[in-house]
């Protein structure tokens, strides 16, 4: 069956709702050998995904995940999730991380879904392991921590375990230098079913075919960004948000170890640099996507007020100690 699917994407035919059905089913029996898998994924992206069909994919694969139990009461908030889709290789430090901590000492009930590093030295699951957050909860500690912290981290391979399944394509593909569509999924696979999602992405023309997949996996408050390194006063005015001239190389990161203290550093409010700009402008858009501030003018405001009175690094710390208390399951 994958065979022929293969051979329709070949004609440039778009798969159907049930055409994507069978594909999803295929992609993840381990009986189907990783080559035609791969077949399947490179003829996918010769043709170029079309949203609908971007949708339906991280709809089936969502179905095959690990629920997350929450409660009524986490249900009834706005859950906001803060990530990239990865492949820039920039290798900058985790801003998306970052941003997503601030956010929680805001108030903001946050489901951070990733992984360990593929295209950089840290992951977001690296980077908080390093600063002693507990990436390895429960699906049922997660919801707890949700609930009572506003904060969770969302492991990947814990929820989606039939993605081991894949890994042999995926390899081929990348042996080849060749994208496939789950350099899209990671962000749309959140198991928390964000309501609102601020999500980064290598290319400019990515921006609005993952803003209507968004729209139609039900995200209400959604922002798709791709940034050109080099913050000038001829792409944000300088009254708008007081951004210094900063290079790509003041924006490298490095291993977990390095990127847990530039994440840190900013927490705390001894980096003040273009890094810190650069948490400060995503959180800005981060608060702003989750009803928090009307402006995100405001929200670069309210960003640096959590950084300065120390709020942001408390909520690190608390999840620290909390983490330190989760038995192991």
């Amino acid at each position: 069956m994958l065979d022929s699917l293969t051979k329709q994407l070949r004609e440039a035919i778009v798969l159907s709702s049930e055409q994507v059905v069978l594909a999803v089913t295929h992609l993840v029996d381990e009986a189907v050998p990783a080559s035609l898998k791969a077949e399947f994924l490179v003829a996918f992206a010769a043709k170029g995904e079309t949203t609908e069909e971007i949708a339906a994919f991280a709809r089936q694969l969502r179905e095959k995940s690990v629920p997350l139990p929450l409660d009524a009461e986490t249900r009834a908030r706005d859950i906001l999730d803060v990530c990239g889709t990865g492949g820039d290789r920039l290798n900058t430090f985790n801003i998306s991380t970052t941003v997503a901590l601030i956010a929680a000492a805001a108030g903001i009930t946050v489901a951070k879904h990733g992984n360990r590093a593929i295209t950089s030295q840290a992951g977001s699951a690296d980077v908080l392991e390093a600063l002693g957050v507990r990436i390895d909860l429960s699906p049922e500690q997660a919801a707890v921590f949700l609930r009572d912290h506003h904060f969770a981290f969302l492991f990947a391979p814990r929820y989606h375990p039939l993605f081991k399944n894949i890994a042999g394509a995926r390899k081929l593909c990348a042996e080849r230098g060749q994208r496939t569509i789950f350099n899209f999924l990671g962000p749309l696979l959140n198991p928390a079913r964000p309501t609102a999602q601020l999500v980064g992405v290598p290319r400019r023309e990515l921006c609005e075919p993952l803003a209507e997949v968004l729209q139609a996996l039900g995200v209400r408050r959604g922002m798709v960004v791709s940034g050109a390194v080099g913050f000038t006063s001829s792409m944000l005015a300088p009254h708008e948000f007081p951004l210094q001239s900063a290079t790509l190389e003041d924006l490298r990161g490095g291993d977990s170890a390095t990127n847990a203290k530039i994440v840190r550093d900013i927490l705390q409010g001894t980096e003040c640099g273009p890094k810190r700009d650069a948490v400060l402008l995503n959180a800005a858009a981060a608060l702003f996507v989750a009803g928090r501030v009307k402006t995100m003018h405001a929200g670069w405001e309210f960003a640096s007020e959590l950084l300065d009175s120390g709020r942001a690094h408390a909520k690190l710390d608390k999840l620290v100690q909390e983490s330190a208390l989760v038995n192991n399951h």
